[in-house]
């Protein structure tokens, strides 16, 4: 069964996009070459070409391995880390209890 392409809003396409530049950058610094990380990676080229694109048809193991083959992984720990809305959702429930008890 084929599954359905996800459907990103611009705005939040374009966070995929900085994502893909992102890695492409670090790959470039580190001096690799496209071949060299898809093949650590795992993956095809044409993967990775689409990873550095911020394709979001590419499963997120796929931009896992090739951060790992940067030993990058460790920044996989700061996606939704930093979650300020959670957290003032969660003084508000605080501060209710609080003002019932």
């Amino acid at each position: 069964m084929r599954t359905k392409k996800p459907i990103l809003f611009p705005k939040h396409q374009k966070v995929l996009q900085i994502l893909g530049e992102n890695i492409k950058l670090a790959r470039k610094r580190r001096g690799l070459t496209i071949l060299q990380i898809a093949e650590r990676a795992g993956l095809n080229r044409n993967t990775l070409t689409s990873i550095e694109k911020g394709s979001p048809n590419v499963s997120i193991g796929a931009y896992f391995n090739v951060l790992r083959a940067m030993n990058l992984q460790d920044d996989f720990y700061k996606l939704a880390s930093d979650d300020e809305f959670g957290r003032k959702l969660q003084d508000l429930q605080l501060l209710a209890q609080t003002d019932n008890g």
